[in-house]
């Protein structure tokens, strides 16, 4: 069935073409029999612009039409083509009553025709009232004002034109209605034209802004030859009647000139759908090469010449999008920015945020996203795992995130409760003891001494404990402090080379400070006599390199590899050497 309705369409559509040949030449042949009052007239210019004109018209519609086939742009291009040639069939030298009537009735059906053409440019569809009203007020006045009704109203024998056929729509000669439906008609063309045009250079702005480049050359001849008809229009009022006399005949070159404009605009958009098509080929194989996450944004980017384009998929069982390195992604379309969703069946797997010009130009989504379906749903799988080990790797990270708080925590609870009432303590202790060798006490001196060296002890251990949980200078002045500090406390010398004075984040500064004391007590274990550490930023990471002359290591010291992999990190042990690099963004 499909096949059969789309033969007939081109049987259709040649049909049409053969049509607008025979009517280009029929015009032409008219012309050239009567000159007075022609377009084309003895000039070969005239001749060359009409048929130039008119023929591009219907070529560029034909094209598109078939290119397009749900699109009514192509009919009312072609259409506007063939009326382009109908003011020649009002010439007396027609020769026939039925081409004759259809001159004088589509006299100026060409304009509406463009028009509409432009104003529903790419779809064919009108998609506001607005623009089905300017559209429709400019068919009334064309058509009913300045063409059937002067028609019905004239009667060529009576105004003189002995060689004129017979008008087959004549139902009374009235010279003064003729001349008052005319009036009426240029008036009612003036208004609807200008406002056509009006709606024509608002769409060009928001085009422009939207750098629509494609649509930008179509409208901008539509709107000049629809100017150029209301310009003819104005200069026929004075004598109210459209007839072509010399002035009009340079206003229908220049009319012919924007038409011939507007159909290379056509066939320009249909050459770069062609081009598309050919990098729709080239996509489908780079699309079965491509490895790395977001590789499919990239070729859709290329191909559909949009390097702001967006590819984002949609998690299962939500609704919630990210990209391909599995990063939420916030879908919205912001000012010049379109949202296409890719569907499986009904369902929506991902979606491009693009620029709102592809929209402007038919069918290149369409041909483009068949072709990289198969991609889209392999990079969607694995998107989907790349979001699950993004929220795994954030989780770790609260936790540790979440531990460090707790040392802090505890540390500043160690510190200003515990600590403090061992200092009370020791403190009281001192001043029993004092007063206790004032009264001669020997025995309860002696005791009291060493209840003030245990205070003494337990506050030194407590003071360790709690700089072991969480060092207070590692958060106040930095890991370059901390380090130096950490290095005059190390039970074995060490070598601090390159630190880095640079503040990071805490998570970042408490994971290279537990990188180097974790790394110095292995290598204390492992007898070694001296670490060399060297801390420095290289980009968006914190490299921490720890050598020491010990035995080989034989603990992989996981705990580390968590905590740094936790921050999205890496860490690499060999036998006496360390090495992490640390996101520091």
């Amino acid at each position: 069935m499909r096949g059969d309705s789309q033969a007939l369409g081109r049987s259709a559509q040649i049909l049409v073409g053969l049509v607008a040949l025979v009517v280009g030449i029929l015009s032409l042949a008219a012309a050239r029999h009567n000159p007075v009052g022609s377009f084309a007239g003895e000039s070969m210019l005239g001749a060359v612009a009409e048929l130039g004109a008119g023929w591009s018209l219907v070529t560029a519609g034909l094209l598109f039409w078939a290119r397009h086939p749900e699109s009514r742009s192509g009919p009312l291009v072609t259409a506007a083509g063939v009326a382009w040639f109908l003011p020649e069939w009002s010439n007396p030298g027609i020769g026939n009553s039925l081409e004759f009537t259809v001159g004088l009735v589509g006299f100026v059906a060409c304009a509406p025709l463009v028009a509409h053409a432009a104003v529903a440019y790419p779809t064919g569809r009108l998609h506001s009232t607005l623009n089905r009203f300017c559209v429709g007020a400019a068919y009334v006045a064309a058509l009913l004002l300045l063409g059937f009704l002067p028609a019905a109203v004239f009667d060529p024998q009576a105004g003189g034109c002995g060689e004129c056929p017979r008008n087959l729509v004549l139902v009374h000669g009235d010279g003064g209605l003729y001349d008052t439906f005319n009036r009426y008609g240029l008036w009612a063309g003036i208004a609807s034209l200008g406002a056509v045009c009006a709606l024509l250079v608002w769409r060009l702005v928001r085009s422009l802004r939207a750098a629509a480049a494609v649509v930008v050359p179509g409208l901008a001849a539509a709107t000049a030859y629809l100017m150029l008809v209301a310009w003819d229009f104005q200069h026929s009022l004075a004598r109210g009647v459209l007839v072509i006399e010399t002035f009009d005949v340079r206003i229908l070159r220049y009319e012919a000139v924007a038409l011939t404009a507007f159909a290379c605009a056509i066939g320009w958009t249909l050459l770069r759908e062609r081009q598309a098509r050919a990098s729709v080929a080239r996509l489908v194989v780079e699309l079965g090469q491509v490895q790395r996450p977001g590789a499919v944004r990239d070729a859709l980017a290329q191909t559909i010449g949009d390097p702001t384009l967006e590819l984002v998929y949609r998690r299962s069982k939500t609704d919630s999008y990210v990209d391909a390195f599995g990063r939420p992604f916030e879908l919205a379309a912001g000012p010049g920015r379109a949202v296409t969703p890719l569907l499986r069946g009904e369902t929506p797997i991902a979606a491009l945020v693009h620029d709102v010009r592809l929209l402007e130009q038919p069918g290149l989504l369409q041909e483009v996203l068949p072709a990289a379906r198969v991609a889209v749903e392999n990079e969607q799988l694995q998107a989907e795992v790349r979001a699950q080990l993004e929220e795994l790797r954030a989780s770790r990270a609260r936790i540790v995130d979440t531990g460090d708080s707790e040392r802090r925590r505890l540390e500043r609870d160690l510190h200003d409760g515990a600590q403090q009432r061992l200092l009370v303590l020791s403190y009281e202790l001192g001043r029993a003891r004092v007063a206790a060798e004032g009264n001669s006490d020997p025995e309860l001196t002696t005791i009291l001494a060493a209840a003030g060296d245990e205070a003494q002890a337990a506050l030194a251990e407590l003071r360790e404990l709690a700089h072991g949980i969480y060092p207070v200078i590692l958060a106040d002045a930095g890991l370059t402090p901390a380090l130096g500090t950490l290095a005059d406390e190390a039970p074995l010398p060490i070598e601090l080379g390159v630190v880095t004075p640079e503040r990071f984040s805490p998570p970042v500064e408490t994971a290279a400070y537990r990188t180097v004391a974790e790394a110095i007590d292995d290598a204390a274990r492992r007898g070694a006599t001296f670490v060399s550490v060297d801390v420095d930023r290289e980009g968006e990471r914190l490299l921490v390199t720890i050598e020491d002359d010990g035995s080989d290591r034989s603990s992989p010291l996981i705990h580390l590899a968590d905590r740094i992999g936790a921050l999205g990190g890496s860490l690499e042990v060999s036998q006496t050497t360390l090495w992490a690099a640390i996101p520091c963004e």
